[in-house]
């Protein structure tokens, strides 16, 4: 089974799976609370709680995870976020190497949409395009509104989990098969 993870330090996506790409698993784990979380550590002893849960359902052979954006453009993050995020992501990453024992292997986000057959032209938003994807092609995937007709948060980053996961299965498969 594979377990693809879109990591950040406020809501990490989790997808899992099974070894004939089905979707077995498809969450959102939630680490925004600042009374709660109140730094990168706690939010990975998180992380491992339900890396654990995963794990005891599930036989993880393979972990794929979306690599951290790593370039500076308009309007996009700071290089204080872009380094925190990279720390965590290094963090999680560890984490599952030591605790499923299996090293993570990586996609940006880009390759991993083109894998799946996600196209994005120059000027659409790859979030929505990636979640219309999923919805016109996963039927179990669910996804929760707000009143305003918004996606709930989460839903984007289990989305992009999705996509990883997704992206891992297809790779594993054009490897296996020559």
């Amino acid at each position: 089974m594979i377990l693809g993870l879109d990591i950040s330090t406020s809501i990490t996506g989790a997808t899992v799976l099974d070894n004939s790409g089905n979707m077995v698993y498809n969450e959102a784990w939630h680490t925004r609370n600042k009374k709660k979380f109140q730094n990168h550590f706690e939010k990975v002893r998180y992380i491992k709680e339900k890396m654990l849960e995963v794990t005891s359902s599930y036989n993880i052979d393979k972990v794929f995870i979306e690599k951290p954006f790593m370039f500076f453009n308009a309007g996009g993050s700071s290089a204080k976020t872009m380094s925190s995020l990279n720390t965590f992501n290094g963090m999680v990453s560890w984490m599952c190497s030591d605790l499923i024992g299996i090293d993570p292997e990586y996609f940006t986000a880009s390759q991993a949409r083109k894998l799946v057959g996600v196209q994005i032209s120059r000027g659409e938003n790859s979030k929505e395009k990636s979640l219309k994807f999923l919805v016109d092609n996963e039927p179990n995937f669910v996804v929760e509104y707000t009143r305003f007709g918004n996606p709930r948060p989460g839903v984007y980053d289990k989305s992009d989990s999705y996509i990883i996961a997704k992206a891992g299965f297809v790779n594993e498969r054009k490897t296996n098969t020559g």
